[in-house]
């Protein structure tokens, strides 16, 4: 065995809930290996939807301009009927944007896509996925973990102080620390394929016998390529072909039409639909992001949304822990993130649900801009808030002006590692003051101008009242000018100490 190599963190898997996390390390400068056993990225497009609150994680770690550039929005579906006219509707109710909530619709970009984008930027930021590299065994004791990696050389022990499991639903870090995965199957095959075909349009959702769950088949344009994604639930004894010519061939037969000829399969993908949510996300200097933790069916488009905001959630706390905040900030991750999932495995049940009466669209719950942690351990609000936002929900954005005239929002403040400040111009010195916190005025003497009454509608702050934005986007605190003391306390507890 090569001699034992040293790191902060080890993530085992290289999809988008461990790309996340690697991204938010990186920008912190924590060290890390992100180990990925397949040789090569996946190829598939499983995960297509970037939902509103994901575009905004994207907006801060700096690749949400490319996301939309390659992607697209969505199609309107079409729904066939047996006499071959159609229907056409919108997938979502249809939403405008608004200064506190600037992004409504969801963006279609495959997940080889996505997480090829995803890549780039954390090679910009000096790292890189360590393909061919699986996970082959690990033990922890109070200082770290030990973990043994099969690497081109052979084997390599690794010691590192944490070790985070984004390796997917059989999750092998999940099954070492043998925590329990209740659920249960929803007696529903499916398959999902990648494909270049001929005999329909790029233009629309082509949905066929809808309501029908022996003969219903989805076939959508891929956006940001020329494949289409099939998609279709079939018998639980039903041999599948997913070759080109198995293919076109039940299509023929599921459709009517045999205009419709498959050229070429890309990927594709026979499985069972589950619904299972990890007994826990940590145990001790693990921990279980993405699908490891959660699995559900793929309706409502909330995987691998939900996932990559697990992996935010972390990160920031990871880091301020390598840094020095008390390990005790690592238990709210388990804390926030664990309901939000398990109202996620509900929401898409229930959407699948619909899908087998016929018809499903998606509402605002899909957008995932109401999720929050009011009731999180990190939620602080001095005095107890009668109106306006709450600590632990998410932080509305806002159209703003510098005092010197330039025109921004308040994501740009927010954009990046550090913790904001929202002071109301109340009081002329700063609350406080440490590294890692950025500190902005709100008022005619400020540093940022409300010039459109944005931050005062979204907000509610009263003079003298601050409040403090957590780096993953959510408010961590608001306090009067009385409880401003209790402000340096939080900060301690957090790692701005």
């Amino acid at each position: 065995m090569a001699s034992q190599l040293t790191t902060d963190v080890i993530i085992c898997g290289a999809g988008a809930a461990g790309l996340t996390l690697a991204i938010e390390l990186a920008r912190r400068g924590v060290s890390f290996q992100l180990v990925e056993k397949l040789a090569t990225p996946f190829p598939g497009s499983r995960g297509k939807g970037i939902q509103p609150r994901t575009q905004e994680v994207f907006e801060d770690l700096g690749i949400l301009d490319k996301v939309v550039a390659r992607g697209g929005i969505y199609p309107r579906q079409r729904a066939y009927r047996e006499d071959g006219s159609y229907v056409e509707s919108d997938l979502a109710q249809p939403a405008d944007a608004s200064p506190a909530e600037p992004y409504q619709r969801p963006v279609m970009l495959p997940q080889f896509l996505t997480e090829q984008i995803m890549r780039e930027r954390l090679n910009e930021l000096g790292c890189q996925v360590q393909f061919g590299c699986e996970l082959l065994g690990f033990e922890q004791d109070a200082d770290g973990i030990t973990a043994i990696l099969s690497v081109a050389s052979g084997r390599q022990a690794v010691r590192a102080r944490y070790l985070v499991g984004a390796d997917g639903g059989r999750s092998f870090v999940r099954k070492t620390l043998g925590v329990d995965f209740p659920g249960k199957t929803l007696n529903v095959r499916a398959i999902v394929a990648d494909v270049t075909l001929t005999g329909l349009e790029g233009d629309a959702w082509h949905l066929f016998n809808d309501a029908d769950m022996q003969r219903m088949v989805a076939i959508c344009p891929l956006a940001g390529t020329d494949l289409f994604q099939i998609q279709a639930p079939i018998s639980p004894d039903q041999p599948t072909d997913l070759s080109e010519k198995g293919l076109t061939q039940w299509l023929a037969h599921r459709t009517g039409r045999d205009t419709i000829v498959v050229h070429a399969v890309s990927w594709a993908s026979d499985y069972q639909m589950s619904a299972r949510l990890a007994q826990r996300y940590r145990v001790d200097r693990v921990f279980l992001v993405g699908d490891a933790a959660h699995v559900h069916p793929p309706t409502g488009g909330q995987g691998l949304n939900t996932s990559v905001q697990d992996a935010y959630n972390l990160g920031w706390k990871l880091a301020a822990v390598l840094r020095g905040a008390h390990d005790s900030l690592l238990d709210s991750y388990e804390t926030e993130r664990r309901p939000v999932a398990q109202a996620v495995l509900g929401l898409s049940t229930r959407l699948l649900g619909d899908q087998k009466q016929g018809g499903v669209r998606r509402g605002r719950e899909t957008r995932q801009l109401d999720l929050g942690y009011t009731d999180s351990p990190l939620a602080t609000e001095l005095p107890r808030r009668k109106s306006g936002i709450r600590a632990g929900a998410r932080a509305p954005d806002a159209v703003i002006c510098g005092a010197a005239g330039q025109p921004s929002r308040l994501f740009q403040l927010f954009k990046g590692v550090h913790w904001t400040l929202l002071a109301h111009a109340g009081r002329p010195e700063t609350p406080v003051s440490r590294p890692g916190l950025q500190v902005h005025y709100i008022g005619a003497k400020g540093d940022i101008i409300d010039v459109r009454g944005h931050i005062r509608d979204a907000y509610g702050l009263e003079p003298g009242e601050c409040a403090l934005i957590r780096p993953d986007g959510y408010v961590g605190a608001i306090v009067d000018a009385d409880g401003a003391a209790g402000l340096g306390d939080y900060l301690d507890r957090v790692g701005l100490g």
